[in-house]
């Protein structure tokens, strides 16, 4: 199932806090940058980031966003956007290291 550009929009809306957010459709699915950081993606009205060791306080299930890809973090609760930026930012600082 692909994602609507309607839920893409409202996890961008969501995402306000976090500075320097793009998105890319790709495929049926969005893909999330920050600062031109691959981050994570929306796959199947799911938001999903990378695995990371700065991400691992949040305890998030582990999903995986298509057939043959690796484990991602899914991230559940998107309407909190103060601890979603938490989350966005640990994960590009750890993809920055």
């Amino acid at each position: 199932m692909a994602s609507t550009k309607e839920y893409c929009d409202y996890i961008l809306e969501q995402l306000s806090e976090v500075s320097d957010i793009t998105c890319r459709p790709m495929m049926g699915e969005f893909l999330l940058y920050s600062a031109s950081v691959l981050f994570g993606g929306i796959y199947d009205e799911r938001l999903l980031v990378k695995i990371v060791p700065e991400n691992e306080q949040y305890k998030m299930p582990e999903s995986i966003p298509y057939d043959g890809a690796k484990p991602m973090y899914l991230v559940e609760d998107v309407d909190d956007k103060e601890k979603l930026a938490e989350i966005v930012e640990a994960t590009v600082n750890g993809l920055k290291v």
